[in-house]
């Protein structure tokens, strides 16, 4: 494993947690997290932390070189919802950073980098029921042209240049200890968040939209796994299927209504509707199982227990 590594966009959904595991399994002081903000204080204060700008490719270096930073996990991304409010920023953002990483593994400065994927590079043309490792990618939204384009560019430099590269298509992520940061999937976080706040959930997708989902804890396990794979292991340089779970918004409320009989839902689709019906509704993770022996711990009914429990602790305390 590398002596240094430095997380960009620590403080975002994913960033929080995969921070926090990167730093008990390699030492706190092995692991530099940096945001353009430092609006999570936990995370701030629980280890070393630079303000960074993820387009400023000086900043980015200058850290690398302060720290002796050899692997870079680029997380800062504008997601789905956000990026369709706002498409050259995402474009800019999205796009810009990945090739200030690219550049700086190519030149020498680091060895390796992790970028994550999505399932939003999948369109209405893919294949939605198992969806395999290659077919069709006609992404509808900014952010899913810019993650087919990032897997081109990260199998280019690859080959090119034998940059280290590796990356993973993540689903829906849910988890209790972060918010989510404006994607499509983002209601299977907020809807148990409401669940114990309020009693009930209004969803902005129908309730029978099935797609590909992971609870964080596996997301978190699959992105270190990846990483600690031997090269010689790694067949895909543009970015690995990943699949846990496929539900529907139905599916969670009865998962939640289990432990809540008095839960109630309510259906009003908005703009988000139309981006979850070009995605998949379950994917071929078949690649990933084979490469590096990736596997899944939480079903829908598990990860629901283990989010009602930690939620209703969180708010019990406020």
């Amino acid at each position: 494993m590398s002596s240094k590594i430095l997380i960009i966009g620590a403080c975002g959904q994913i960033g929080t947690e995969l921070t926090t595991k990167l730093r008990e399994t390699y030492g706190t002081n092995n692991v530099i997290a940096s945001d353009i903000n430092t609006r999570n204080l936990d995370l701030v204060n629980s280890g070393p932390f630079e303000i960074i700008d993820a387009k400023n490719f000086n900043a980015i270096k200058d850290c690398c070189k302060n720290y002796n930073i050899d692997t870079i996990y680029l997380m800062a991304a504008l997601l789905s919802a956000t990026g369709e409010k706002y498409p050259m920023e995402a474009w800019d953002l999205n796009m810009n950073s990945l090739f200030h990483v690219l550049n700086l593994a190519k030149g020498g400065t680091i060895k390796r980098v992790y970028w994550p994927s999505s399932i939003a590079v999948f369109g209405p043309t893919t294949p939605r029921e198992n969806t395999p490792q290659h077919t069709i990618c006609e992404p509808t939204t900014v952010y899913g042209i810019t993650k087919q384009v990032g897997e081109r560019w990260c199998e280019y430099y690859h080959n090119k240049y034998g940059v280290d590269v590796r990356s993973l298509r993540y689903p829906g992520i849910i988890s209790y200890k972060a918010m989510p940061g404006g994607g499509t999937t983002d209601y299977a976080v907020e809807i148990y968040h409401d669940a114990i706040i309020k009693g009930k959930y209004e969803c902005f997708l129908s309730e029978n939209t099935s797609l590909p989902m992971m609870f964080m804890d596996d997301a978190i396990k699959a992105t270190i796994d990846l990483m600690e794979a031997p090269s010689e292991n790694i067949s895909i340089r543009s970015s690995y299927n990943l699949s846990a779970l496929s539900f529907t918004p139905n599916d969670v409320f009865e998962s939640i209504k289990a432990h809540m009989p008095s839960f109630k839902i309510n259906y009003k689709p908005d703009f988000r509707q139309a981006i979850a019906d070009s995605w998949p509704s379950s994917i071929d993770d078949r690649k990933a199982r084979e490469d590096w022996n990736w596997k899944h711990s939480y079903d829908l009914d598990a990860m629901t227990e283990v989010m009602l429990k930690e939620l209703h602790n969180k708010y019990k305390n406020i």
